[in-house]
């Protein structure tokens, strides 16, 4: 008799997954010999903060470093880097009116692209959160924040009390080595009832980055199921960064 072989589904989930990996790293590959010196060098420096295996450790040396001398925010300027116009944008369509007591977590705040943007559309009110020391230096240096922390999101507490801020927000932290998916709950804590919760991410980072990969999505639609808070929108738009699509989302914490 023939023997049939049997394929478990975790191993065929794998597959896929291995293959999701191949056409990013292929993505990429193609982005950069088809582009500029300088584009190419950005996208490979930001590919770089998100290379497969790298742990949140490793990520955080590497954005301390890359900030140096003013490099990451050379290689990605807002012309290539749209996320924090986006969140910002995001913000001001939700918050037409008082705006500057309007309190805002910037998390993963970077080197402060976020809070400019926010700040320049009226909100006063900012804190960052950042685990990478050198890119939270240069945050500060821009004045657009009241206070810093230098601390990871992860599933550990943060010092920071229950229901403190009106809206966190995220861009450009997802990633490979970046957030891990229990941060959400973290969010949840430190967010007021009926505040907002917005992240802003790319979107193909949903099929390839294992910590996100049939988990991230299932776990918010959890934490609505637990009533802990109720998706408002999930919108994809262009040019993220690079002429990569990013996805938008907005929580209302219950």
């Amino acid at each position: 008799m023939r023997r049939v072989k049997v394929t478990r589904s975790s191993d065929y989930n794998d597959v896929r997954h291995e293959r999701s990996i191949e056409m990013a790293e292929e993505k990429a590959k193609r982005f950069i010999d088809s582009s500029s010196n300088v584009d190419s060098g950005a996208y490979s420096a930001n590919y770089g903060a998100h290379r497969v295996g790298i742990s949140m450790q490793e990520s955080v040396d590497y954005y301390s470093k890359w900030a140096q001398d003013g490099k990451y925010e050379q290689d990605l300027s807002l012309e290539r880097y749209n996320g924090p116009i986006i969140a910002a944008n995001y913000l001001a369509d939700h918050y037409p009116d008082n705006r500057s007591s309007t309190k805002i977590l910037d998390v993963a705040a970077g080197t402060g692209y976020v809070g400019e943007q926010l700040h320049t559309r009226g909100f006063k009110s900012v804190d960052a959160l950042e685990p990478a020391s050198g890119m939270l230096e240069q945050a500060r240096k821009k004045n657009v924040y009241t206070d810093l922390y230098c601390e990871f999101l992860n599933s550990k507490r943060l010092p920071i009390k229950d229901d403190t801020y009106d809206c966190c927000v995220i861009s450009g932290g997802m990633g490979e080595g970046h957030i891990p998916c229990d941060g959400l709950h973290e969010l949840i804590r430190i967010t007021k009832p009926g505040g907002l919760v917005c992240i802003v991410m790319r979107e193909e980072y949903l099929s390839y980055v294992g910590e996100y990969k049939d988990r991230l999505e299932p776990l918010m639609q959890e934490l609505e199921d637990a009533g802990k808070w109720e998706q408002l929108s999930r919108d994809v738009v262009p040019k993220y960064s690079f002429d990569n699509n990013g996805v938008v989302y907005k929580f209302k914490i219950c």
